[in-house]
């Protein structure tokens, strides 16, 4: 049954995280980054006060890859996402669901971040962050897990914001809900990383076991081709069977240059080992472009959207441009990824296959990791992209203590080897029993006395400001 609540405070932190090598994806390359986290202090009509947290990387030029922004200006904009979000948050005094205060706030926010030359995308992470923490605090409030508090609705989820879905369709969709004990890692070969040899795509201290692969291209259809022929050729050679997912990360520019990989895949027999085994193909064109172009004849391929997911009208409008699937991750907001996965369901049902599928944006181990997996176990998500083992060691940049602690109440999920505490994937996939204790994924908060305060971020000159 759903709990009304209100939020009484709302404080962000930071911290640096360097990384093990250079991840490259579209047209930027990740050397390190900050990890921000999120404390939020709710009361809870009839069950006292309670405190939830969030993580999350602030990913450069992702959210945001207009050519003229810095990836600076893109980190500025994210901090900024969050300051909104924050006094929209604290400006609701009534007694309100979680989904609701979020639904309140959300078109509000937009419009706001609009205002700043904030696009959507970027707008959502502010709101997608606090909402994770208020629903970690709701649930710690009244003593249930995620998975269980989801089943019951406990945050309110309703068809406000999707009004192609009904309450009804939401509420069942919740109640129907079985959590996966497993999810499969699939592992990213980004455009940097090795393909041949030790080290490699093929190597099994590299892809941990992995049986499903998701590869970054660059746009350029030869090239791209090319490096996918190298790739199938190593994969080939591994003792089992794999699956593969493509992702462009809108560096191809059209239709036309879409349609001439898509050609290489059908026809040319070097690409087999890639094209038998190809699941999807990951937002290939920009966002703009995206929203404006059908797929026509390639849709026969199977085409998600990510970073054209920004908003709750997204995902049926990239249905009637041939799309068959959105992607789920947390930092775009966790409301949306279940409605999707309730509209999933429902169109599925109709015979035709629609999906959601697990994507990540390096979540760190610890909290960013663990409510991500979660609620891609919630929802059926079967194998998700995980960037955290393989781009950065272990719990870089954590205390000691803090990832003994995460240890020791999720050793399903971790390990030590050596002096670091690394994620544990169990013949590739994930374990989540430890994930149903009380509280959002995780039985453990973040040292906060070990992180700074979030930097304010600094105010937009506009050029004509300027002038």
């Amino acid at each position: 049954m759903p709990l009304r609540l209100a939020v009484r405070d709302i404080a962000f932190f930071e911290r640096p995280v360097a990384f093990a090598r250079p991840f490259r994806f579209g047209a930027v390359t990740i050397n390190a980054a900050i990890q921000i986290f999120v404390r939020a202090e709710i009361e809870v009509e009839g069950r006292g006060s309670a405190i939830g947290a969030s993580a999350e990387m602030l990913a450069a030029k992702w959210f945001d890859k207009r050519p003229h922004l810095t990836p600076e200006d893109t980190i500025e904009e994210l901090r900024r996402s969050l300051m909104i979000a924050r006094e929209l948050y604290l400006s609701e005094k009534d007694l309100d669901t979680a989904f609701g205060l979020h639904a309140k706030c959300i078109g509000a926010q937009a419009a706001a971040c609009a205002k700043d030359d904030i696009p959507p995308l970027a707008a959502a992470f502010g709101p997608a962050e606090i909402d994770k923490a208020i629903l970690d605090a709701l649930l710690r409030a009244v003593g249930v897990g995620f998975f269980d508090g989801m089943a019951q609705n406990i945050a309110g989820i309703d068809a406000r914001l999707s009004p192609d879905l009904g309450d009804t369709e939401i509420a069942r969709f919740l109640a129907d809900r079985k959590r996966l004990d497993r999810v499969a890692v699939r592992h990213t070969v980004g455009m940097d990383d090795r393909i041949d040899g030790e080290g490699g795509v093929a190597d099994p201290r590299e892809n941990a076991g992995a049986r499903y692969f998701k590869l970054k291209l660059n746009g350029d259809p030869a090239h791209d081709a090319d490096r996918l022929t190298r790739i199938g050729q190593e994969l080939a050679t591994l003792p089992y069977g794999y699956k593969v997912t493509l992702d462009a990360n809108e560096q191809y520019a059209d239709l036309s240059a879409l349609s001439a990989l898509i050609d290489r895949l059908d026809h040319d027999r070097a690409l087999a080992p890639i094209a038998s085994r190809l699941l999807y193909f990951e937002q290939p064109m920009p966002r703009d472009i995206t929203r404006q172009t059908a797929l026509g004849g390639l849709a026969a391929r199977g085409f998600i959207i990510d970073e054209a997911d920004d908003s709750y009208d997204a995902f049926p409008a990239a249905r009637a441009l041939g799309y068959r699937g959105i992607s789920s991750k947390s930092c775009k907001g966790l409301y949306k990824s279940i409605v999707n996965a309730a509209r999933a369901a429902k169109w599925s049902a109709d015979g035709a296959e629609y999906f959601v599928s697990g994507e990540d944006l390096t979540c760190q181990p610890g909290l960013a990791v663990q409510q991500d997996l979660a609620l891609g176990a919630l929802i059926g998500v079967g194998h998700a992209e995980r960037n955290g083992h393989h781009y950065v060691d272990g719990f870089a940049g954590t205390p000691a203590g803090e990832a003994d602690a995460f240890l020791a109440a999720h050793s399903d999920l971790y390990r030590r080897d050596g002096g670091t505490v690394r994620l544990a994937i169990h013949d590739g996939d994930l374990l989540t029993g430890s994930l149903t204790a009380p509280g959002f994924a995780s039985s453990v908060h973040p040292d906060w006395s070990s992180m700074q305060p979030l930097q304010r971020p600094t105010p937009r000159v506009f050029q004509e400001q300027a002038v």
